[in-house]
């Protein structure tokens, strides 16, 4: 499709559709200081009339967006690019009727990331309400899919425990320098991943002074890591993902277990730094990466280091911003032309 063009000479309108979320507050604080695109319309399927700033507190004096009820005609005349935070299974059929009024959307749930409608179908557990696209839609990680995202209609945003897998793996998969069926990734990520709905799991006194795994061998974020890698490094690939909860409110650190086929650590480091040379965002560094590091940034900081007969690989991220919400605003400036670390630190 055509990009819009003029809408280089001004502001690029971004609609919210589930505003209520930390992701969609994550864009709306990222927006306030971007200076080529503003939020102009908010939707979620309740508190209709109230200004967002009194669903999320924070942005007051800052933002005067108001919710509205969901209608994809109304939105059609206040947006150029639409932000979609809704579940699994209620985004896909939100994002058709989007795209079906002319809107570009980048849809932050699972629904198009995945290239295999069973795949997603087994792992999610519901009918695919527009399995044509499955499959069909660009993956949202610029460092990969730049050229396609540029010119895309729906953008599938990454899982944030997927884009703290996949970046480090796939420069050492391409190079056919490590195993490719022994692969171990042990993740753990701040309480607010798992969203802004009460749950009990997720209450203070469940997770102060505690960490815990949990989906063991079940989480669905384990498809998307082997689908991606095997995608965009050509070769299949096997992975045992676990994640754990940590008390913190941000941040993911991944600690990935690999065996190299006859590679050094630093040949393995030499391969991840020549692959991502051009990426504003994706840093391989000499110190041992912390959460803190990266936090509140669009940032990825990963390293190397020989362990045995393996080398374990460290990445961290911020899981609201590079796992989500930064990463969105990173496309939508690829998709309008515009330097993608534009708005973002």
């Amino acid at each position: 499709m055509n990009i819009s063009a003029a809408k280089l000479d001004g502001m690029i309108r971004v609609g919210l559709v589930g505003a209520t979320g930390y992701t969609a507050l994550e864009v709306a604080r990222i927006l306030i200081g971007h200076d080529r695109a503003e939020l102009t319309a908010a939707t979620s399927r309740s508190d209709d009339g109230k200004p967002l700033s009194e669903i999320h507190p924070s942005l007051a004096g800052r933002c005067d967006v108001s919710i509205e009820p969901f209608d994809a005609a109304t939105l059609k005349t206040k947006c150029d690019v639409v932000m979609c935070c809704l579940p699994h299974g209620a985004s896909a059929e939100t994002v058709r009727r989007l795209v079906d009024v002319g809107l570009r959307v980048i849809d932050f749930s699972a629904d198009f990331r995945l290239s295999d409608l069973a795949t997603y179908e087994k792992w999610y557990d519901v009918k695919h309400p527009w399995p044509q696209r499955v499959g069909k839609t660009v993956y949202g990680m610029p460092e990969f899919f730049a050229d396609e995202i540029a010119t895309a209609d729906v953008v599938a945003n990454p899982g944030c425990y997927p884009t703290s897998a996949i970046l480090p793996l796939v420069p050492l998969v391409e190079a056919d320098l490590i195993e490719t069926d022994d692969i171990i990734v042990d993740s753990k990520s701040g309480v607010s991943g798992a969203g802004r709905s009460p749950k009990l799991g997720t209450l203070y006194c469940e997770v102060n002074e505690s960490i815990a795994a949990y989906a063991v061998g079940s989480h669905r974020h384990q498809p998307e890591i082997v689908d991606l890698v095997g995608r965009i490094a050509g070769r299949p690939i096997e992975v045992l993902f676990t994640p754990h909860l940590t008390p913190m409110d941000r941040g993911i650190l991944s600690t990935i277990y690999v065996k190299p086929k006859s590679a050094t650590v630093d040949q393995i480091t030499d391969c991840m730094k020549a692959r991502f040379t051009k990426s504003a965002f994706v840093h391989v560094v000499d110190h041992l990466p912390a959460t803190k590091h990266v936090a509140g940034t669009n940032h990825v900081q990963m390293t190397a280091r020989a362990a045995g007969n393996r080398i374990v690989l460290v990445c961290v991220i911020d899981n609201l911003s590079k796992g989500a919400s930064g990463a969105a605003i990173q496309n939508m400036n690829v998709m309008f032309g515009l330097d993608p670390t534009t708005g973002l630190r």
